[in-house]
């Protein structure tokens, strides 16, 4: 009810002094200041046409039509803000009224409450908050169960692109592994060539044997 009072009395800042103070002493006739506001804005629109016709009859028609524009937006503008500020007055009225039947209303019951309905309020408000604190447990598994995932798939995420890097470190050591293939291969055909020239020298057959020297003729006897 307060913040109703507190905004109803900024509200009135909108409206003339002498509606102000009829509004704050609560005898404001709403419908009649709607009425004079309509009969305001006929006058300005009847000044507005009498001008324009006015105007078209001058020298600088251009500049009395915009001074005639001027006036009318300026007047219309404060017509419409005190239209405003009186359908506030007017909703803030109807709310706190009803406010103010809902709380008699309230109180009327309360007073008659029995025991009974007392106690089942107080089981109705355990059952709500029994109910929040599931919602709230369901609410925490399920955002657990979000992060697990979550961290699941980074995992896998990470796997995938550790994956990818050895694929590519291998495909960039690749030409590397081939040079040292050929080079071990070429030493063991190298090693094998060597093995096959030793073995064919070592199976190779040796030479006859040189014939002993022929015995030394004797000396003819005298």
């Amino acid at each position: 009810m307060k913040k109703i009072a507190l905004a109803l009395l900024m509200t009135l800042a909108s409206l003339p002094l002498w509606a102000q103070s009829n509004a704050t002493a609560g005898n404001a006739d709403l419908d009649a200041e709607k009425r004079r506001l309509s009969a305001e804005r006929e006058v300005v629109e009847k000044r507005f046409v009498d001008e324009r016709a006015a105007c078209y009859k001058k020298f600088a028609v251009e500049d009395c039509l915009r001074e005639s524009r001027s006036r009318r937006r300026k007047d219309t503008d404060n017509i419409k803000r005190q239209e405003t500020a009186i359908n506030d007055i007017q909703r803030q009225r109807s709310g706190a009224a009803e406010l103010q039947k809902l709380d008699q209303k309230a109180a009327t019951q309360r007073s008659v409450d029995a025991p009974e309905k007392q106690q089942q309020s107080v089981q109705n408000q355990k059952d709500r908050e029994q109910r929040a604190a599931d919602h709230a447990a369901s609410r925490a598994a399920t955002a657990n169960e979000a992060a697990e995932r979550e961290r699941q798939f980074q995992s896998k995420q990470q796997a995938h692109a550790n994956e990818q890097a050895k694929a590519a470190q291998r495909q960039a050591d690749a030409p590397a592994a081939v040079n040292r293939f050929q080079e071990r291969q070429r030493r063991a055909d190298e090693h094998r060539a060597n093995r096959e020239r030793q073995n064919a020298n070592r199976d190779k057959p040796r030479g006859a044997p040189l014939p002993p020297p022929a015995p030394a003729a004797s000396a003819p006897a005298r």
